[in-house]
């Protein structure tokens, strides 16, 4: 069991995530990097992050910033903010590190990060998503995993009004 400390603790600025990433931490640990919103956990996002940390030693979330999110999903969006998304992801096991991110995509952190692998959802085509480029370029992967249908943080939100 994690202590509140302990959760707080897997929440990085980039400054230092960039002291911790080295080359020689690289070099010992399969890095998986996924990113997103996570504003209301649901079971969908469980078993896409449990998956996603499966195939690697460590998982690292990109977290969209407040503002990010009101600009990518609307008005009235985040329903929770970013400190408190942050320390729910802090609390599952198989999320070692979360940051945060402000900018419209999370190239800059991924460029930062050099994951191994960089996971997002089966909704995109993998040539599509940020950082394809680059992470292909330093011999990284760019993997889907499926979604769980008939779960997305939107219908729930549609349910509850």
């Amino acid at each position: 069991m994690k202590t509140y400390e302990e959760i707080i603790g897997k929440i990085l600025s980039l400054e230092k995530a960039l002291e911790l990433f080295t080359p020689q931490f690289r070099a010992s640990h399969r890095i998986v990097f996924t990113n997103g919103c996570f504003d209301l956990l649901h079971r969908g996002h469980i078993y896409y992050l449990s998956r996603a940390r499966e195939l690697g030693d460590l998982l690292v979330v990109g977290l969209n910033s407040d503002r990010s999110v009101s600009k990518l999903k609307g008005p009235g969006r985040p329903v929770n903010d970013q400190q408190a998304r942050a320390e729910v992801l802090g609390a599952l096991a198989f999320v070692d590190h979360i940051i945060l991110f402000s900018e419209e995509t999370p190239l800059k952190l991924i460029n930062a990060v050099r994951p191994h692998l960089l996971v997002k959802g089966g909704d995109y085509n993998p040539g599509e998503i940020v950082g394809f480029r680059e992470v292909t370029s330093w011999g990284g992967e760019v993997i889907t995993i499926p979604l769980l249908e008939g779960y997305s943080t939107t219908s729930m939100i549609r349910k509850a009004t």
